[in-house]
């Protein structure tokens, strides 16, 4: 059973998920060596091998086909090797100054199409929008259980960015507990709305309108920026126009825009950085909170094109030797085909 310990310095939650230990890659040091695309012998991900997963707690498929077989166009299912386990009650306990509990929640994996060489950024516009609503309907169904508190879904582009499985798929988990960063978020948006009464998001959209500088894209509900103090070169982040503390409570022409936003972007990351290793991070509302007047969702999308060292790791501080300003007049004049 995996564990949740808190750092009792830095209130950091820390997951020790010894089930992970299993993973034929854990630990191995990746290779910077760029090697030439090659389909591998056996990718449990491809259509045919469903029996390789655990069985799919969501698919969509073409009519007249059966859960657990091919016909499919988009599969999620539980993490082979999980960070944290859907089986029991959290357990929280103390050990002197410590905190911990059981490692309870959810981890699952959504297989964005069946073809294996396929790039969510050149899937079709369809196929993307299906990505999508499969986020919101894992959301939907997750928050139901009450042990859970947040729901985060991620995505890992590339080895160096943290890819086990070159099939490109995205991730889910479910937490008993706010990850800091977005805890961190919520209590700057609240101070700022405490003084204010504003949405500190809201208000950076209007201005990011109206200075014009780091806009890389933008339509009717959605604008992509490169952030005013970004952790990485080319850092872009995807916000909605309109205030909303859920990503699932966004409507279907919503999620339609997102999708033409959202793929542009990647588009552009992919065509100026030549298919760089990313991370991208939705970043909602926790699930078990009404809607928030403070807190906006927006998803992080974040290139792994420099490496974090020891001041960086020491200090919490992040060197970029990009300024957003350079990095999104760069994204938004590129032509895309």
């Amino acid at each position: 059973m995996p564990e949740l310990r808190k750092d009792p310095i830095v209130s950091r939650w820390v997951i020790i998920a010894t089930e992970r230990s299993k993973r034929p890659s854990d630990l191995v040091r990746p290779d910077d060596t760029p090697k030439p695309a090659e389909k591998p012998k056996f990718c449990p991900f491809d259509e045919g091998n469903e029996h390789a997963t655990p069985n799919e707690v969501l698919a969509y498929r073409r009519e007249g086909t059966a859960p657990n077989s091919t016909g499919w166009m988009l599969r999620v299912v539980p993490n082979k090797f999980p960070a944290l386990m859907i089986e029991g009650d959290l357990g929280r306990r103390g050990d002197g100054i410590y905190d911990m509990m059981n490692g309870i929640g959810a981890h699952e994996v959504i297989i964005e199409t069946p073809d294996h060489n396929a790039h969510l950024a050149d899937l079709s516009e369809d196929q993307f929008q299906d990505v999508l609503w499969a986020y919101r309907d894992r959301i939907m169904d997750l928050k139901k259980d009450k042990r859970f508190r947040y729901i985060l879904i991620f995505k890992n582009h590339g080895e160096r960015a943290g890819a086990s499985l070159e099939h490109t798929h995205s991730q889910l988990i479910a937490l008993p507990i706010i990850p800091k960063s977005v805890a961190e978020e919520m209590t700057g948006c609240k101070s700022y709305y405490d003084y204010k009464e504003r949405c500190l998001f809201c208000d950076l959209v209007s201005q990011e309108i109206e200075d014009q500088k780091r806009i890389v894209a933008e339509n009717e509900d959605f604008l992509a920026i490169c952030p005013y103090a970004p952790r990485f070169p080319f850092e872009t982040w995807i916000l909605p126009k309109r205030h909303d503390a859920h990503f699932e409570d966004a409507t279907k022409y919503e999620i339609k825009n997102l999708t033409l936003l959202f793929q542009r972007t990647l588009k552009k990351l992919k065509k100026a950085l030549s298919n760089p290793p990313y991370n991208f991070m939705l970043h909602s509302s926790p699930v078990n909170m009404p809607d928030l007047p403070y807190y906006h969702w927006h998803i992080e999308i974040t290139p792994r094109i420099t490496r974090l060292a020891g001041f960086e790791r020491g200090s919490g501080f992040y060197i970029n030797p990009t300024a957003p300003e350079v990095s999104a007049q760069f994204l938004k004049e590129l032509e895309l085909p």
